[in-house]
């Protein structure tokens, strides 16, 4: 995916291209004919999606990123106004395991996906398993009442289950306890409980249907309230079935409560994220005045905390944040923040609309203007010709074309509170981007950068006004910049590819993690026309499928658990750079972990750690170690990991102080072996 472009669309405001799916007899009142309720469908489906494909080819896109596709409720939501609700965003799932039928049947989906493989273009689904339906713990009439269905077949229902498919513990009311975030109710959803069997083998069984229909990749929604210990173990289930981008919602900034447990989420267990911190600094920059220092501050933070920064998916607009020109109506600036959107390191996706400019101003109950519903307009127009769909497309093929902007670091060449001069650099292919938000104009006296000697031509023909630059010969790979001004509201991109050479440079892995068994792909420049070797921590890897730029291979059996590095050799012998893959030693299997009896004091944390890599390999450290443990019930606390099913393991429990220091467990190690299907649980008592 990091070569591609992800658009985000809402099905139902997309394109209609089914009338007869817009008031299925299954769901009756939930359609808004006149488009006057927009909390009713409008119409969009599968169907619209195929008929524009052309249109997303054009503007240069790689991937599309459809709404939740699955059964939402079939009767509206109907609150105390009389106010009519449905869920045509797709985020009130109902049955798992077939499309909704505004959206269209099975045969409709599949015919979308095959029209995108044929054109290119990758399908990520939108995959909301945290909860389904609001509830009403007073009124079990509710809209649905949060019920669970399988293949039409109703399993339980939120007053109704005893299976326990549901947490039954309240709302949430503080978003920064993570045990509330987690195993309570997120804005009356029922909450799904993932610690149970019968939900888990629900929720992979449904995935994994839907992978068999050619899912390329899928977005979970509310990552942050779900245990990572499942999370890990779902990850490993859908990477078993095919090798998909996998990337989460955790829908906070580095200033969050929570903000270590969202980065040790993707640098651990096998997902990446929504860039929503890079996103804040974003608008904060163009729509809001803040300093060009903001976005070089969390560009660098992020280069420095995620282990694969690259794969991070960066935006301006979503569904879950009010639309760019709803703050500030400049379609200059949103252009401009589009720039830095599809150069800065990640994986740009954009949001359906955006290209033409569409925005709905109106406040919503929350007193927020533009927020939802009104970020989820229908589309106002198809044109290819406005600027923005020009520099999305322009800037589309340059991600094809320079390595640079799919696997380079990112480094500040020249800034102040207006202007922002980075460049992007794998090995010796260089993009330079020059964006100036202000008024005023400046000239960038003392720029250098790694573009060799000679002119270059801006990348977005002049678009936003950017000219030819002109660079002189330096020493050590930093060159001058001959003077060059940058007037307000100008922006501009030059790129460099240095030629072929013979010596293979890995830029990207993925997944990044999974089991011998599994299917990954290593993606970068110069591994050759003939098929070379792959090595995994020191083990040869049988090769699926090589070309000059993509090595698909299986982990082999015999590969040490843990993290190992990949090595691609050419068929001349030639080895290239190594890149990180997190081994598990097993099928995974979710597991609740329990201690009782132990005595802390205020301000100390448990965790969890033990003899495998999954649990930490006795590493206390809090970056690696399970937990912090979660104790709604003082003395006993709990965490969920996810465990190699079927392989005994040892594991100890211990408490690390306010100060840092250490305190372990006493005792002999404590033993366990995980099922290998369902979840497992344990309860132990603290051993002093």
């Amino acid at each position: 995916m990091t070569g591609d472009v992800i658009y985000q669309l809402v099905t139902d405001r997309f394109y209609d291209g089914d009338t007869s799916n817009d008031n299925p007899s299954s769901a009756p009142n939930e359609y808004s004919a006149d488009k006057s309720n927009w909390q009713l469908y409008w119409g969009g489906d599968f169907q619209g999606v195929t008929d524009k494909m052309s249109y997303l080819k054009d503007m240069g896109i790689g991937a599309i990123w459809i709404s939740p596709p699955v059964q939402n409720i079939s009767s509206p939501a109907v609150d105390s106004s009389g106010n009519a609700s449905a869920g045509y965003h797709g985020y009130w799932g109902m049955d798992f395991y077939v499309p909704d039928p505004h959206f269209g049947s099975w045969q409709d989906f599949d015919t979308m996906v095959t029209a995108a493989h044929n054109n290119g273009i990758k399908i990520i689904m939108d995959w909301a398993i945290n909860d389904t339906s609001p509830e009403d713990v007073n009124n079990s009439s509710y809209a649905n009442d949060g019920a669970l269905l399988k293949n039409g077949t109703k399993l339980a229902s939120y007053s109704d289950d005893p299976s326990g498919y549901f947490h039954h513990n309240g709302g949430v009311t503080d978003y920064n306890d993570q045990y509330q975030v987690e195993y309570k109710n997120l804005f009356n959803l029922a909450d799904l409980a993932q610690e149970n069997s019968v939900t888990t083998e629900y929720l992979k069984d449904a995935v994994d249907t839907w992978l068999s229909h050619g899912v390329d990749g899928i977005r979970m929604d509310a990552v942050k309230h779900m245990p990572s210990g499942f999370l890990k173990s779902y990850a490993d289930n859908i990477y078993s079935q095919r090798g998909v981008f996998l990337f989460g919602e955790w829908a906070d900034t580095s200033s969050a409560a929570l903000w270590q447990q969202e980065v040790k989420l993707a640098n651990a267990d096998g997902m990446s994220l929504e860039n929503f911190d890079l996103n804040t600094s974003i608008r904060d920059v163009f729509a809001s005045g803040a300093s060009m220092a903001e976005l070089d501050s969390t560009i660098s933070r992020q280069q420095s905390s995620f282990d694969w920064s690259n794969q991070l998916v960066d935006f301006v607009d979503g569904q879950d944040v009010s639309r760019f020109l709803s703050i500030n109506n400049s379609t200059s600036l949103l252009d401009q923040a589009t720039v830095v959107n599809m150069t800065v390191p990640g994986i740009p996706s954009l949001y359906y609309g955006d290209e033409q400019y569409t925005h709905d101003d109106s406040t919503n109950s929350s007193d927020q203007v533009g927020g939802d519903p009104y970020n989820r307009d229908a589309m106002s127009s198809f044109s290819e010709n406005t600027r923005n769909f020009k520099i999305v497309q322009a800037l589309a093929s340059l991600r094809k074309n320079n390595p640079a902007l799919r696997y380079g670091s990112s480094t500040e060449r020249w800034i102040n509170n207006d202007v922002y001069v980075y460049e992007r650099k794998f090995y010796n292919d260089v993009v330079l981007v020059a964006v100036n938000k202000g008024n005023s104009s400046y000239t960038l006296n003392n720029l250098n950068t790694s573009l060799p000697n000679g002119s270059y031509s801006d990348n977005l023909s002049g678009l936003l006004g950017g000219g030819t630059l002109t660079v002189g010969e330096g020493s050590n790979g930093t060159n001058p910049v001959s003077s060059y001004t940058l007037n307000g509201g100008q922006a501009a991109v030059w790129s460099y590819v240095e030629p072929s050479q013979t010596t293979p440079e890995i830029g990207n892995i993925g997944p990044t993690m999974g089991r011998s068994g599994d299917v990954v792909s290593v993606t970068g420049s110069n591994f050759g026309s003939g098929t070379g070797t792959v090595n995994v921590g020191g083990v040869t890897a049988v090769i699926d499928q090589w070309s000059p730029t993509e090595v698909d291979f299986t982990i082999p059996q015999g590969v040490k658990p843990g993290s190992e590095n990949v090595v691609v050799t050419t068929t001349g012998s030639l080895a290239s750079n190594s890149i990180a893959y997190n081994v598990l030693s097993a099928a995974q299997t979710a597991t609740t972990f329990t201690v009782t009896g132990t005595s802390t004091s205020p301000g100390d944390e448990l965790y969890l750690t033990g003899n495998v890599p999954e649990l930490g390999s006795w590493n206390t450290d809090s970056a690696v170690a399970i937990g912090p443990m979660l104790c709604p019930n003082y003395p006993t606390w709990f965490t969920m990991a996810s465990l190699p099913a079927g392989l005994p393991i040892q594991y100890k429990f211990f408490v690390k102080k306010a100060n840092g220091t250490v305190q372990w467990e006493g005792g002999s190690n404590h033993t366990y072996t995980a099922p290998s299907s369902g979840t497992g649980a344990i309860s132990v008592a603290w051993q002093d």
